[in-house]
């Protein structure tokens, strides 16, 4: 008798190990067989709190982290703010740059933007004030956030100073995405402070830059204006205050993925989880008889 209450007591404990495996979250997915196209790209390394330029560094290491704990970046389109870039006609063909790979299954491709994703109508190609395209869409959100109202004067102003071009150049440090639920994360590293880089906006103003995303057939640009502490800047980079600047803020962004689907074959702890149970039935049957 001992001995049937001792596989009981066991056949129980493992019952409530599955239960506990069935409940914990879900593991989330990263970004696999990354890949890039164009070499206008920088690839940023972290070590010791601060990111360095590393030509070799390995694209799954670099993109491996999350929003507690980036441990990289891929800068696209790096050259956008070089005087090659400062005329419109040159930004308008400007090559683009991508980071591409697979996330549950599905491929997905981050881009650099160029004139031609600004400054595109349903009609054709402008860059005036108060045409119905991205840069407009975008610059009433951006000077909003500020606190102000978007005008021709100040359109103008960040047109002609190249404001466009400093903000194609995304620097993507992570792609993530949570299993149950099929929502893709990714992280943008950035300035935690623009005012050190804008003066028409106030002290600790955030805003990421801007990426176009495809996934599933699907094109997205994707920007926010709330950053978390990295925990990280780029080594050797100061604002005009000569402070640490760059890389210092993390904007997360999310879009919609599909779930990832997966074969039903019991995993080795489920499959001894029934062995366990069978065990627990034959011995109740068992003591049935006995009794």
């Amino acid at each position: 008798m001992t001995g049937t209450i001792k596989k009981i007591l066991l056949s129980a404990s493992v019952l409530a190990s599955l239960s506990a495996i069935a409940s914990a979250p879900a593991f989330a997915g990263t970004l696999t067989g990354a890949t890039i196209t164009g070499t206008d790209i920088i690839k940023y390394d972290s070590k010791d709190g601060y990111t360095y330029a590393n030509p070799s560094a390995d694209l799954t290491n670099i993109l491996s982290g999350d929003s507690s704990n980036p441990t990289g970046n891929v800068e696209l389109f790096s050259s956008s703010e070089n005087n090659t870039y400062k005329s419109l006609t040159a930004f308008k063909n400007a090559p683009v740059t991508s980071l591409s790979g697979m996330i549950g299954g599905k491929n997905i491709t981050f881009s650099s933007l160029t004139g031609l994703d600004w400054f595109t109508t349903d009609t054709g190609y402008t860059t005036a004030y108060g045409a119905s395209n991205l840069a407009n869409k975008w610059f009433s959100e951006f000077v909003s956030k500020a606190g102000q109202t978007a005008n021709a004067l100040l359109y103008n102003v960040f047109l002609s100073s190249g404001g466009f071009q400093k903000s194609s150049d995304a620097n993507i440090s992570y792609v993530n995405q949570d299993d149950a639920t099929g929502k893709i994360s990714f992280g943008l590293a950035g300035h935690s402070d623009l005012s050190t880089l804008y003066s028409f906006v106030p002290k600790g103003f955030q805003a990421s830059e801007v990426v176009k995303v495809t996934y599933e057939g699907k094109t997205e640009y994707k920007y926010n204006f709330f950053a978390t502490n990295s925990g990280l800047y780029e080594k050797g980079e100061f604002d005009k205050t000569g402070k640490k600047s760059s890389h210092t803020g993390n904007y997360e962004l999310t879009i919609d993925g599909v779930p990832p689907t997966t074969e039903s074959v019991p995993e080795p702890s489920a499959m001894l989880g029934l062995l366990s149970v069978g065990g627990f039935f034959a011995a109740k049957r068992k003591m049935l008889k006995k009794a």
